[in-house]
Protein backbone atom coordinates (compact mmCIF):
# COMPACT_ATOMS: atom_id res chain seq x y z
CA UNK A 1 0.00 0.00 0.00
CA UNK A 2 1.06 3.53 -0.81
CA UNK A 3 0.94 4.51 2.83
CA UNK A 4 2.13 1.74 4.55
CA UNK A 5 6.38 1.68 4.36
CA UNK A 6 8.95 -0.27 6.29
CA UNK A 7 10.19 1.19 9.92
CA UNK A 8 14.14 1.75 10.04
CA UNK A 9 15.84 2.85 13.07
CA UNK A 10 18.19 5.93 11.81
CA UNK A 11 20.91 6.31 14.83
CA UNK A 12 20.09 9.99 14.95
CA UNK A 13 19.92 11.79 18.59
CA UNK A 14 17.47 14.36 18.02
CA UNK A 15 16.93 15.78 21.82
CA UNK A 16 13.58 15.92 23.15
CA UNK A 17 11.79 15.71 19.78
CA UNK A 18 10.85 13.13 17.32
CA UNK A 19 11.56 13.47 13.87
CA UNK A 20 10.77 11.04 10.82
CA UNK A 21 12.85 10.12 7.82
CA UNK A 22 11.18 9.71 4.28
CA UNK A 23 12.97 9.92 0.79
CA UNK A 24 12.47 12.19 -1.99
CA UNK A 25 11.12 9.24 -3.86
CA UNK A 26 9.15 7.55 -1.93
CA UNK A 27 5.62 7.31 -3.27
CA UNK A 28 4.06 7.98 0.20
CA UNK A 29 5.58 11.16 -0.02
CA UNK A 30 4.55 12.01 -3.38
CA UNK A 31 0.79 10.93 -2.85
CA UNK A 32 0.20 12.63 0.65
CA UNK A 33 1.81 16.46 -0.62
CA UNK A 34 3.95 16.04 2.46
CA UNK A 35 6.78 18.80 3.30
CA UNK A 36 9.77 19.15 5.34
CA UNK A 37 9.00 20.34 8.90
CA UNK A 38 5.39 18.94 8.05
CA UNK A 39 3.45 17.18 11.13
CA UNK A 40 2.91 13.46 10.35
CA UNK A 41 1.20 10.51 12.21
CA UNK A 42 2.33 7.28 12.51
CA UNK A 43 0.44 4.11 13.47
CA UNK A 44 0.54 0.40 13.36
CA UNK A 45 -0.45 -2.24 15.67
CA UNK A 46 1.49 -1.25 18.87
CA UNK A 47 0.37 2.08 18.97
CA UNK A 48 1.20 5.69 17.38
CA UNK A 49 2.81 8.37 17.45
CA UNK A 50 3.61 12.24 15.85
CA UNK A 51 6.59 13.59 14.32
CA UNK A 52 8.24 15.98 12.40
CA UNK A 53 8.99 15.03 8.85
CA UNK A 54 12.54 15.39 7.46
CA UNK A 55 13.15 14.75 3.77
CA UNK A 56 16.40 13.40 2.23
CA UNK A 57 17.89 12.64 -0.88
CA UNK A 58 20.59 9.87 0.45
CA UNK A 59 19.01 6.42 0.34
CA UNK A 60 21.88 5.38 3.03
CA UNK A 61 19.75 7.05 5.63
CA UNK A 62 16.07 5.77 4.32
CA UNK A 63 15.61 4.23 1.09
CA UNK A 64 11.86 5.23 -0.82
CA UNK A 65 10.18 2.38 0.88
CA UNK A 66 11.23 2.81 4.29
CA UNK A 67 9.94 5.55 7.15
CA UNK A 68 12.86 6.32 9.33
CA UNK A 69 12.62 7.23 12.75
CA UNK A 70 15.18 9.18 15.31
CA UNK A 71 16.29 7.03 18.20
CA UNK A 72 13.68 8.73 20.68
CA UNK A 73 10.58 8.06 17.85
CA UNK A 74 11.58 4.39 17.28
CA UNK A 75 11.74 4.14 21.01
CA UNK A 76 8.54 5.59 21.59
CA UNK A 77 6.28 3.73 18.67
CA UNK A 78 7.75 0.01 20.11
CA UNK A 79 7.70 -1.76 16.90
CA UNK A 80 10.03 -4.05 15.23
CA UNK A 81 12.44 -2.67 12.61
CA UNK A 82 11.17 -3.80 9.27
CA UNK A 83 7.25 -3.04 10.46
CA UNK A 84 5.15 -1.82 8.06
CA UNK A 85 3.42 1.42 9.38
CA UNK A 86 1.12 3.71 7.98
CA UNK A 87 1.69 7.35 7.70
CA UNK A 88 -0.62 10.64 7.51
CA UNK A 89 -1.09 14.31 7.98
CA UNK A 90 -1.22 14.90 11.90
CA UNK A 91 -3.83 17.18 12.99
CA UNK A 92 -2.23 20.45 14.16
CA UNK A 93 -2.32 20.85 17.99
CA UNK A 94 -5.43 22.71 19.04
CA UNK A 95 -3.81 24.66 21.57
CA UNK A 96 -1.75 26.73 19.58
CA UNK A 97 -4.96 29.27 18.64
CA UNK A 98 -4.03 29.70 22.67
CA UNK A 99 -0.51 30.51 22.01
CA UNK A 100 -1.23 32.34 18.94
CA UNK A 101 -3.74 35.01 21.69
CA UNK A 102 -0.42 34.71 23.75
CA UNK A 103 1.94 36.05 21.09
CA UNK A 104 -1.43 38.93 20.67
CA UNK A 105 -1.01 39.75 24.01
CA UNK A 106 -3.88 37.52 25.77
CA UNK A 107 -4.26 36.11 29.01
CA UNK A 108 -4.55 32.39 29.29
CA UNK A 109 -6.37 30.70 31.88
CA UNK A 110 -5.83 27.05 33.10
CA UNK A 111 -7.60 25.58 30.35
CA UNK A 112 -5.48 26.88 28.12
CA UNK A 113 -1.97 26.12 30.14
CA UNK A 114 -3.35 22.51 30.26
CA UNK A 115 -4.33 22.09 27.22
CA UNK A 116 -0.81 23.48 26.35
CA UNK A 117 1.04 20.91 28.21
CA UNK A 118 -0.79 17.92 27.21
CA UNK A 119 0.05 18.84 23.92
CA UNK A 120 3.54 19.43 24.41
CA UNK A 121 3.66 16.13 26.55
CA UNK A 122 2.10 14.37 23.53
CA UNK A 123 4.79 15.59 21.22
CA UNK A 124 2.59 17.31 19.27
CA UNK A 125 4.61 20.23 19.17
CA UNK A 126 7.73 21.22 17.18
CA UNK A 127 10.41 22.81 18.47
CA UNK A 128 9.72 26.16 16.50
CA UNK A 129 6.02 25.99 17.63
CA UNK A 130 7.60 25.24 21.78
CA UNK A 131 9.80 28.41 21.10
CA UNK A 132 6.85 30.77 20.32
CA UNK A 133 5.14 29.48 23.32
CA UNK A 134 8.13 30.39 24.99
CA UNK A 135 8.58 33.73 23.93
CA UNK A 136 5.43 34.97 23.76
CA UNK A 137 5.10 34.06 27.43
CA UNK A 138 8.68 35.25 28.29
CA UNK A 139 7.82 37.91 30.65
CA UNK A 140 4.67 38.34 29.96
CA UNK A 141 2.94 35.64 32.63
CA UNK A 142 0.82 37.25 35.40
CA UNK A 143 0.83 35.35 38.86
CA UNK A 144 -2.36 33.96 38.27
CA UNK A 145 -0.36 32.29 34.97
CA UNK A 146 2.44 31.37 36.36
CA UNK A 147 0.32 29.30 39.11
CA UNK A 148 -1.67 27.50 35.79
CA UNK A 149 1.41 26.72 34.21
CA UNK A 150 3.22 25.19 37.19
CA UNK A 151 -0.60 23.44 38.03
CA UNK A 152 -0.51 22.32 34.26
CA UNK A 153 3.26 20.87 34.43
CA UNK A 154 2.38 19.17 37.21
CA UNK A 155 0.06 17.14 35.70
CA UNK A 156 1.60 15.98 33.01
CA UNK A 157 3.88 13.41 35.27
CA UNK A 158 4.10 11.10 37.90
CA UNK A 159 3.79 12.36 41.49
CA UNK A 160 5.45 11.14 44.20
CA UNK A 161 3.88 10.65 47.13
CA UNK A 162 6.37 9.61 50.41
CA UNK A 163 3.65 8.90 52.94
CA UNK A 164 5.70 11.20 55.50
CA UNK A 165 4.57 14.66 56.47
CA UNK A 166 7.43 16.37 55.81
CA UNK A 167 9.61 15.80 53.06
CA UNK A 168 12.22 18.80 52.80
CA UNK A 169 14.42 20.18 49.48
CA UNK A 170 16.36 22.52 48.92
CA UNK A 171 16.34 25.03 45.19
CA UNK A 172 19.12 27.61 44.08
CA UNK A 173 17.41 29.84 41.51
CA UNK A 174 20.90 29.92 39.28
CA UNK A 175 23.36 32.55 37.72
CA UNK A 176 25.91 32.07 40.44
CA UNK A 177 28.70 29.68 39.20
CA UNK A 178 30.02 26.79 41.51
CA UNK A 179 27.53 27.04 44.00
CA UNK A 180 26.76 23.49 44.31
CA UNK A 181 25.40 23.76 47.80
CA UNK A 182 22.60 20.91 47.30
CA UNK A 183 25.32 18.59 46.78
CA UNK A 184 26.87 19.35 50.95
CA UNK A 185 22.82 19.97 51.88
CA UNK A 186 21.78 16.87 50.82
CA UNK A 187 23.96 14.71 52.91
CA UNK A 188 23.80 17.21 56.07
CA UNK A 189 20.21 16.67 55.86
CA UNK A 190 19.70 13.36 55.46
CA UNK A 191 21.97 12.48 58.02
CA UNK A 192 20.19 14.51 60.73
CA UNK A 193 17.54 12.10 59.83
CA UNK A 194 14.95 14.24 56.92
CA UNK A 195 13.40 12.96 53.90
CA UNK A 196 14.92 15.11 50.86
CA UNK A 197 14.43 13.12 47.96
CA UNK A 198 16.71 15.65 45.65
CA UNK A 199 15.91 16.10 41.50
CA UNK A 200 17.51 18.46 39.59
CA UNK A 201 17.28 19.30 35.95
CA UNK A 202 20.63 19.89 33.95
CA UNK A 203 21.88 22.99 33.04
CA UNK A 204 20.48 25.57 31.04
CA UNK A 205 22.59 28.81 30.85
CA UNK A 206 25.22 27.31 33.45
CA UNK A 207 28.46 25.36 33.05
CA UNK A 208 26.95 22.67 34.74
CA UNK A 209 23.75 21.75 37.20
CA UNK A 210 23.46 19.54 40.47
CA UNK A 211 22.55 16.73 37.99
CA UNK A 212 25.67 17.82 35.78
CA UNK A 213 27.94 17.45 38.79
CA UNK A 214 26.44 14.60 40.65
CA UNK A 215 27.43 12.69 37.21
CA UNK A 216 30.73 12.87 37.73
CA UNK A 217 30.57 10.62 40.82
CA UNK A 218 27.19 8.53 40.39
CA UNK A 219 24.59 7.66 38.27
CA UNK A 220 21.32 10.18 38.36
CA UNK A 221 19.76 8.80 35.72
CA UNK A 222 17.33 6.98 37.88
CA UNK A 223 13.84 5.12 37.24
CA UNK A 224 10.96 5.78 39.48
CA UNK A 225 11.52 2.27 41.41
CA UNK A 226 15.42 3.16 41.71
CA UNK A 227 14.63 6.54 42.81
CA UNK A 228 12.10 5.24 45.77
CA UNK A 229 14.28 2.33 46.78
CA UNK A 230 17.54 4.51 47.47
CA UNK A 231 16.07 7.34 49.64
CA UNK A 232 13.51 4.97 51.78
CA UNK A 233 17.06 3.24 52.53
CA UNK A 234 19.16 6.49 52.82
CA UNK A 235 16.62 9.21 53.47
CA UNK A 236 17.56 11.09 50.64
CA UNK A 237 19.33 11.35 46.71
CA UNK A 238 20.57 13.73 43.88
CA UNK A 239 19.25 12.60 40.80
CA UNK A 240 18.20 13.68 37.52
CA UNK A 241 14.40 14.27 37.28
CA UNK A 242 14.14 13.54 33.62
CA UNK A 243 14.28 9.64 33.98
CA UNK A 244 11.78 9.99 36.81
CA UNK A 245 8.94 11.52 34.83
CA UNK A 246 8.25 14.45 37.44
CA UNK A 247 6.60 17.55 35.25
CA UNK A 248 8.27 15.86 32.04
CA UNK A 249 6.77 18.92 30.00
CA UNK A 250 9.77 21.44 32.03
CA UNK A 251 12.55 18.79 30.36
CA UNK A 252 11.34 19.04 26.77
CA UNK A 253 10.96 22.90 27.40
CA UNK A 254 14.62 22.96 29.02
CA UNK A 255 15.67 21.30 25.71
CA UNK A 256 14.44 24.49 23.70
CA UNK A 257 15.36 27.07 26.05
CA UNK A 258 18.92 25.91 26.81
CA UNK A 259 19.95 26.60 23.14
CA UNK A 260 18.04 30.01 23.29
CA UNK A 261 19.32 31.03 26.43
CA UNK A 262 16.02 31.38 27.72
CA UNK A 263 14.86 31.55 31.79
CA UNK A 264 12.29 34.13 32.49
CA UNK A 265 11.15 34.67 35.72
CA UNK A 266 7.81 33.24 35.22
CA UNK A 267 8.65 29.59 33.74
CA UNK A 268 11.53 29.58 35.95
CA UNK A 269 9.24 29.57 38.87
CA UNK A 270 7.03 27.54 37.42
CA UNK A 271 9.62 24.74 36.09
CA UNK A 272 11.41 24.78 40.04
CA UNK A 273 7.93 24.45 42.15
CA UNK A 274 6.36 21.41 39.29
CA UNK A 275 9.30 19.80 40.16
CA UNK A 276 9.19 20.34 43.09
CA UNK A 277 5.79 19.03 43.74
CA UNK A 278 6.00 16.68 41.53
CA UNK A 279 8.97 14.86 43.58
CA UNK A 280 6.44 15.11 46.82
CA UNK A 281 8.01 18.23 48.58
CA UNK A 282 6.35 19.43 51.68
CA UNK A 283 8.90 22.10 52.66
CA UNK A 284 11.26 24.12 50.62
CA UNK A 285 13.88 26.81 50.98
CA UNK A 286 14.57 28.86 47.85
CA UNK A 287 17.98 30.52 47.34
CA UNK A 288 18.03 33.87 45.86
CA UNK A 289 21.13 35.21 45.00
CA UNK A 290 21.54 39.05 44.31
CA UNK A 291 24.69 40.48 42.80
CA UNK A 292 25.74 43.06 40.13
CA UNK A 293 26.29 40.23 37.62
CA UNK A 294 24.26 37.57 39.05
CA UNK A 295 20.64 36.48 37.30
CA UNK A 296 18.87 38.55 39.60
CA UNK A 297 20.86 41.99 40.09
CA UNK A 298 18.74 44.68 42.40
CA UNK A 299 16.99 43.78 45.43
CA UNK A 300 13.96 45.16 44.14
CA UNK A 301 13.96 42.17 41.49
CA UNK A 302 14.95 39.51 44.72
CA UNK A 303 11.59 40.57 46.49
CA UNK A 304 9.31 40.52 43.86
CA UNK A 305 10.54 37.29 42.84
CA UNK A 306 9.98 36.00 46.48
CA UNK A 307 6.17 37.28 47.11
CA UNK A 308 5.59 35.22 43.34
CA UNK A 309 7.19 31.61 44.65
CA UNK A 310 5.46 32.66 48.42
CA UNK A 311 2.19 33.33 45.78
CA UNK A 312 2.42 30.43 43.77
CA UNK A 313 3.94 27.83 46.92
CA UNK A 314 0.38 29.31 49.00
CA UNK A 315 -2.31 28.14 46.24
CA UNK A 316 -0.24 24.39 45.87
CA UNK A 317 -0.25 24.07 49.80
CA UNK A 318 3.63 24.15 49.66
CA UNK A 319 5.67 25.43 52.78
CA UNK A 320 7.92 27.66 51.13
CA UNK A 321 10.65 29.92 52.31
CA UNK A 322 13.24 32.38 50.68
CA UNK A 323 16.35 32.88 51.52
CA UNK A 324 18.20 36.02 49.54
CA UNK A 325 21.93 35.44 49.46
CA UNK A 326 25.27 37.61 48.40
CA UNK A 327 25.71 36.57 44.50
CA UNK A 328 28.35 39.19 43.91
CA UNK A 329 31.08 36.45 42.66
CA UNK A 330 30.97 32.72 42.03
CA UNK A 331 30.85 30.41 45.02
CA UNK A 332 34.00 27.65 45.40
CA UNK A 333 36.92 27.74 43.53
CA UNK A 334 35.68 25.53 40.64
CA UNK A 335 33.31 26.09 37.77
CA UNK A 336 32.45 23.13 35.78
CA UNK A 337 31.29 19.98 36.63
CA UNK A 338 34.71 17.99 38.03
CA UNK A 339 36.07 20.84 39.34
CA UNK A 340 32.56 21.62 41.32
CA UNK A 341 32.53 18.17 42.29
CA UNK A 342 36.31 18.19 43.71
CA UNK A 343 35.37 20.88 46.03
CA UNK A 344 32.16 19.38 47.46
CA UNK A 345 33.92 16.62 48.21
CA UNK A 346 36.57 18.54 49.72
CA UNK A 347 33.94 20.73 51.97
CA UNK A 348 32.19 16.71 52.47
CA UNK A 349 36.00 15.72 53.74
CA UNK A 350 37.04 18.32 55.81
CA UNK A 351 39.92 19.15 53.67
CA UNK A 352 41.95 22.31 54.68
CA UNK A 353 41.90 23.14 51.33
CA UNK A 354 38.62 23.09 51.61
CA UNK A 355 36.39 26.52 49.38
CA UNK A 356 35.27 28.13 52.70
CA UNK A 357 32.68 30.08 51.09
CA UNK A 358 30.66 27.02 49.82
CA UNK A 359 31.48 25.69 53.27
CA UNK A 360 29.99 28.28 55.16
CA UNK A 361 26.80 29.25 52.73
CA UNK A 362 26.24 25.17 52.57
CA UNK A 363 26.15 25.20 56.32
CA UNK A 364 23.91 28.05 56.69
CA UNK A 365 21.18 26.42 53.94
CA UNK A 366 21.37 22.83 55.79
CA UNK A 367 20.28 24.74 58.98
CA UNK A 368 17.52 26.43 57.73
CA UNK A 369 16.24 23.35 56.02
CA UNK A 370 16.83 21.45 59.28
CA UNK A 371 14.78 23.98 61.13
CA UNK A 372 11.76 22.86 59.21
CA UNK A 373 11.92 20.01 61.25
CA UNK A 374 9.56 20.32 64.33
CA UNK A 375 11.59 19.26 67.38
CA UNK A 376 14.84 21.83 65.96
CA UNK A 377 14.00 25.38 67.88
CA UNK A 378 14.91 28.19 65.42
CA UNK A 379 18.38 29.00 65.42
CA UNK A 380 19.71 25.41 66.17
CA UNK A 381 19.79 24.60 62.37
CA UNK A 382 23.32 26.21 62.10
CA UNK A 383 24.97 23.80 64.62
CA UNK A 384 23.18 21.05 64.47
CA UNK A 385 24.51 21.10 60.13
CA UNK A 386 27.97 21.66 61.58
CA UNK A 387 28.03 19.00 63.66
CA UNK A 388 27.32 16.43 61.00
CA UNK A 389 29.49 17.97 58.41
CA UNK A 390 32.54 17.86 61.07
CA UNK A 391 31.56 14.87 62.41
CA UNK A 392 32.07 12.81 59.22
CA UNK A 393 28.27 11.65 59.10
CA UNK A 394 27.93 13.98 56.01
CA UNK A 395 30.87 12.25 54.02
CA UNK A 396 29.18 9.12 55.04
CA UNK A 397 25.90 9.61 54.18
CA UNK A 398 26.92 11.23 50.74
CA UNK A 399 29.36 8.15 49.87
CA UNK A 400 26.47 5.91 50.44
CA UNK A 401 23.82 7.60 48.65
CA UNK A 402 26.84 7.52 45.55
CA UNK A 403 26.92 3.97 46.16
CA UNK A 404 23.24 3.39 46.26
CA UNK A 405 22.70 5.44 42.78
CA UNK A 406 25.68 3.46 41.24
CA UNK A 407 29.49 5.16 42.02
CA UNK A 408 31.23 6.45 39.25
CA UNK A 409 35.11 5.40 39.77
CA UNK A 410 35.99 9.73 38.53
CA UNK A 411 39.37 11.25 38.72
CA UNK A 412 38.72 14.30 39.97
CA UNK A 413 40.98 15.90 37.20
CA UNK A 414 40.24 18.52 35.17
CA UNK A 415 40.63 18.74 31.56
CA UNK A 416 44.34 18.72 29.93
CA UNK A 417 44.75 21.60 27.97
CA UNK A 418 44.86 24.74 30.18
CA UNK A 419 46.09 28.36 30.23
CA UNK A 420 46.40 30.93 33.20
CA UNK A 421 44.84 34.55 32.89
CA UNK A 422 46.96 36.89 34.64
CA UNK A 423 46.25 40.58 36.18
CA UNK A 424 47.79 43.30 34.21
CA UNK A 425 48.69 45.55 37.30
CA UNK A 426 48.73 45.26 41.37
CA UNK A 427 45.55 45.98 43.61
CA UNK A 428 42.57 43.92 44.65
CA UNK A 429 40.16 42.09 43.33
CA UNK A 430 37.43 44.51 43.23
CA UNK A 431 35.06 42.85 41.18
CA UNK A 432 34.06 39.11 39.44
CA UNK A 433 31.98 39.12 36.57
CA UNK A 434 29.62 35.72 37.23
CA UNK A 435 28.46 36.14 33.70
CA UNK A 436 31.18 36.30 32.09
CA UNK A 437 33.29 33.43 33.94
CA UNK A 438 30.55 31.42 33.31
CA UNK A 439 30.31 32.18 29.49
CA UNK A 440 34.19 30.85 29.77
CA UNK A 441 33.57 27.59 31.13
CA UNK A 442 31.14 26.60 28.61
CA UNK A 443 32.95 27.83 25.73
CA UNK A 444 35.86 25.50 27.23
CA UNK A 445 33.16 22.73 26.81
CA UNK A 446 31.79 22.64 30.15
CA UNK A 447 28.70 20.78 31.15
CA UNK A 448 29.33 18.56 28.37
CA UNK A 449 32.91 18.21 28.60
CA UNK A 450 32.85 16.92 32.53
CA UNK A 451 36.61 17.90 32.96
CA UNK A 452 36.64 21.64 31.00
CA UNK A 453 35.83 24.69 33.21
CA UNK A 454 37.11 27.62 35.27
CA UNK A 455 39.93 26.95 38.43
CA UNK A 456 39.45 30.39 40.16
CA UNK A 457 43.05 31.31 41.98
CA UNK A 458 41.75 34.85 43.38
CA UNK A 459 38.28 35.92 44.95
CA UNK A 460 36.80 39.08 45.74
CA UNK A 461 39.36 41.32 48.29
CA UNK A 462 42.18 38.98 47.41
CA UNK A 463 45.83 40.96 46.59
CA UNK A 464 46.72 40.43 43.79
CA UNK A 465 50.35 41.17 41.92
CA UNK A 466 50.94 42.18 38.00
CA UNK A 467 51.19 39.18 35.86
CA UNK A 468 49.68 36.82 39.14
CA UNK A 469 47.34 34.33 37.90
CA UNK A 470 43.66 34.88 38.21
CA UNK A 471 42.26 31.82 37.40
CA UNK A 472 42.85 28.86 35.04
CA UNK A 473 41.13 27.14 32.27
CA UNK A 474 40.89 23.92 31.45
CA UNK A 475 39.06 21.88 28.50
CA UNK A 476 39.02 18.75 26.78
CA UNK A 477 39.64 19.61 23.09
CA UNK A 478 41.51 21.94 21.31
CA UNK A 479 38.46 23.61 19.40
CA UNK A 480 37.47 24.76 23.04
CA UNK A 481 40.65 25.84 24.30
CA UNK A 482 41.00 27.75 21.13
CA UNK A 483 37.49 29.52 21.69
CA UNK A 484 38.28 30.45 25.58
CA UNK A 485 41.50 31.76 24.99
CA UNK A 486 40.36 33.70 22.51
CA UNK A 487 37.01 34.75 24.98
CA UNK A 488 39.71 35.67 27.77
CA UNK A 489 41.68 37.89 25.01
CA UNK A 490 39.04 40.38 25.09
CA UNK A 491 38.66 40.63 28.99
CA UNK A 492 39.48 38.83 31.95
CA UNK A 493 35.95 38.93 33.84
CA UNK A 494 37.70 40.28 37.21
CA UNK A 495 38.26 44.04 37.69
CA UNK A 496 41.69 45.11 39.99
CA UNK A 497 41.35 47.92 42.15
CA UNK A 498 41.61 49.11 45.88
CA UNK A 499 39.95 47.56 48.76
CA UNK A 500 37.10 50.55 48.76
CA UNK A 501 35.88 49.84 45.74
CA UNK A 502 34.21 46.49 46.53
CA UNK A 503 30.54 46.34 46.50
CA UNK A 504 28.73 45.67 49.72
CA UNK A 505 26.43 42.60 49.52
CA UNK A 506 22.91 43.01 49.10
CA UNK A 507 22.37 41.21 52.17
CA UNK A 508 24.15 39.37 55.02
CA UNK A 509 22.79 36.13 55.26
Amino acid sequence: MADQLHLRQVGIDTYHENVAYMHRECETYRAEGFQALSKIEIGSDGGRILAVLNVVDDANIVNPGELGLSQQAFAQLGVAEGSLVSVAHAEPPASMEAVRRKIDGERLDQHDFDQIARDIADNRYSKMEMAAFLVASGNSLDRDEILYLTRAMINTGERLDWQEPLVADKHCIGGIPGNRTSMLVVPIVAAHGMLIPKTSSRAITSPAGTADTMEVLAKVNLDPGELLGIVRHQRGCLAWGGTARLAPVDDILISVERPLGIDSPGQMIASILAKKLAAGSTHLLIDIPVGPTAKVRHMRQALALRKLFEFVGDHLDIHLEVVITDGRQPIGRGIGPVLEARDVMQVLSNDPEAPADLRQKALQLAGRVIEFDPDVRGGQGYAIARDILDSGRAIAKMNDIIDAQGRNEAVLEPGPLSFEVAADHDGVVTAIDNYHLARLARIAGAPMDKRAGVDLLKKLGDPVQRGEPLYRVHAEFQQDFDFAHNLCRKASGYRIGQPEQIPQPFVAF
